[in-house]
């Protein structure tokens, strides 16, 4: 039930934002003002980001790690994501203008940071909680996760951006979201850097997570045998994990071997993640949602 505290705390920090937002473009006649009132704003949201993240972190800690053993589930893995997600924003926001991302981000992590007061999970090992090798693996896995579910993000951000030229080029209307995100008619997009760095930002991003995910991958057959006693067996789960991480590295090659890029690349990376989603979210959301089996 801890995670039910960080839910609530990233909503209100959302809502906070929407009218800062809203008062800065009531204020944007006076120049000045926008200025000073944006470089306060970033101040003030990389120190309330902070505050959420060892709130969520220490939350995420307390409910996987207990004393009885490893508990983990499909909404316990959507939490973990969503909180190494916004720590490597939190990182990226002091050297790129990436605010444009934030209304999306802590919205995801507000719904998936509540996940796990419905959904407990169960304990899936009493040896992995005793094990500094498998406690290494499973930050690893979380963070190659939460580092392409940023990349994922900003892949979906791509394309609206791109939509949202478009749009402006055929005197097309704005979307609701751009009215609720601003309060005003022009894009919270333009909150953000150009597609050009955005797209080397994703798959500077995305070759980070690639090689956790290979760590990842790979680890995953020394652990499945130390600690469950058994090799790696090629199920659903196993697949669909080998299937995301050729996906990710066939990506990467054809953007360095043949210049893949744009509204095309930011697809692929969205089916990846999709793929790499099912891979353990899925099939965990089946047997614990749809079968009622933990």
């Amino acid at each position: 039930m801890l995670l039910i505290y960080p839910s609530i705390a990233y909503a209100l920090t959302l809502i906070v934002m929407v009218i800062h937002n809203r008062q800065m473009h009531a204020a944007q006649d006076i120049q000045r003002e926008i200025t000073l009132s944006s470089k306060k704003h970033k101040l003030w949201i990389h120190f309330l980001l902070f505050i959420l993240l060892v709130l969520h972190g220490s939350a995420c800690y307390q409910d996987i790690f207990t004393p009885q053993g490893l508990v983990f589930g499909f909404a316990q893995a959507l939490s973990m994501m969503a909180w190494v997600g916004i720590a490597i924003y939190w990182i990226e926001g002091w050297f790129f203008t990436l605010q444009g991302m934030l209304p999306l981000m802590l919205l995801l992590a507000a719904a998936f940071s509540f996940l796990p007061a419905v959904f407990s999970g169960a304990i899936i090992s009493t040896k992995a909680v005793h094990s500094p090798g498998f406690k290494l693996h499973f930050i690893t896995a979380n963070i190659a996760y939460g580092t392409l579910f940023l990349v994922a993000i900003q892949a979906a951000l791509m394309n609206l951006q791109d939509r949202s030229l478009r749009s402006k080029q055929q005197n097309q209307p704005i979307s609701w979201i751009n009215v609720f995100a601003r309060g005003q008619k022009s894009t919270w997009l333009n909150q953000l850097p150009p597609l050009v760095t955005m797209e080397r930002v994703m798959f500077n991003m995305m070759g980070i997570g690639f090689c956790l995910l290979t760590i990842t991958v790979f680890s995953g057959l020394f652990f499945s045998q130390t600690l469950f006693g058994r090799v790696l067996i090629l199920d659903h789960k196993t697949l669909f994990a080998v299937i995301s991480w050729v996906m990710f590295g066939s990506l990467l090659f054809a953007h360095w071997k043949v210049g893949l890029r744009g509204a095309e690349a930011s697809k692929w990376v969205l089916r990846s993640f999709l793929v790499m989603l099912l891979a353990y979210v899925g099939s965990r959301f089946v047997l614990e949602v749809i079968l009622q089996r933990l």
